[in-house]
């Protein structure tokens, strides 16, 4: 018999990945390696002012075959509510020709992901000023999905990363906040979960580096930020299921900080990114209460 949470999902899913790809309106590199590129996309409709500049990270689980063009429907999207965007892609998948326990791709790069993701940002307002000149970069919003919500939630920490981090900013990244979708937000809560067949233990280079390498890269070690933040979740979401969401929250409060959560009844993982969905206009308004 099937199981209707998997049916539903892969409903979800198949109507999120039904969108062609929506090529950018231009291409900047942040690097020398191939995937160190950014796409932008010009806002499609006028809003109250200059256009707020949201940054995307996509995700995938980290994992080399899922690259940013599965969320380019979304980038789109975005730019036709009036936002410039910035689809950011970085380096996935294992430099070594490896696979995890299922014989799939391993999950992210150790520390390459986190170089780019970096690097990225760093560039992003010189890129983005040239790319799309007439924008307001003072109203920055990073915002991600699952993988690239955990990537969204450490780009605005970097400044709360332990001393000696190569990624660590000495002042607070100037953004407006920060909405992550559906994100793989607190590390120990995933893999107590198998969330992506443990894609996060294979992020940090394998079990044997977890634990010394949690506190640079779980956005749940990394509060308080002082950065704006909001959380998008579906409550029936199977891929990462909203108890992951809930524990970074919860961790935030600890630490005294208050992270807006908004849960959607009857959503699961895909809808959040899937411009078809009710699920994506309730993320833009989050990103526009944010970014106006």
């Amino acid at each position: 018999m099937t199981d209707p949470a998997v049916e539903r999902d892969a409903a979800e899913a198949a109507s999120a990945f039904s969108h062609p790809p929506v090529a950018p309106d231009t291409t900047a590199a942040y690097g020398d390696h191939p995937d160190q590129v950014i796409d932008f996309y010009t806002p499609r409709a006028p809003g109250p002012g200059p256009a707020p500049l949201v940054a995307v990270l996509h995700g995938g689980a980290w994992r080399a075959p899922y690259d940013r063009r599965h969320i380019t429907p979304f980038a789109d999207f975005l730019a036709r509510q009036g936002f410039a965007v910035a689809n950011i892609e970085y380096r996935r998948g294992s430099s070594l020709p490896r696979q995890d326990a299922e014989g799939g791709p391993v999950a992210g790069r150790w520390p390459e992901t986190f170089d780019d993701v970096a690097a990225a940002l760093d560039a992003l307002p010189a890129l983005a000023a040239t790319a799309l000149p007439g924008i307001d970069p003072r109203r920055m919003v990073i915002t991600g999905h699952s993988a690239g919500g955990h990537l969204a939630l450490w780009a605005a920490a970097r400044h709360v990363l332990p001393a000696g981090s190569p990624w660590r900013l000495p002042f607070p990244p100037q953004l407006r906040g920060v909405v992550a979708l559906a994100p793989i937000a607190d590390f120990t809560e995933a893999e107590s979960r198998g969330v992506c067949g443990g894609a996060s233990s294979q992020l940090l280079g394998g079990p044997q580096y977890f634990a010394d390498r949690l506190p640079y890269a779980d956005p749940a070690a990394l509060l308080p930020t002082g950065i704006a933040t909001a959380v998008v979740q579906g409550r029936d979401d199977i891929v990462v299921p909203h108890e992951v969401s809930e524990a970074y929250v919860a961790a935030a409060a600890h630490a005294g900080e208050m992270v807006g959560l908004t849960m959607l009844d009857g959503v699961g993982h895909f809808p959040l990114i899937d411009p078809a969905a009710d699920a994506c206009a309730v993320v833009s308004e989050e990103i526009a209460q944010l970014a106006w």
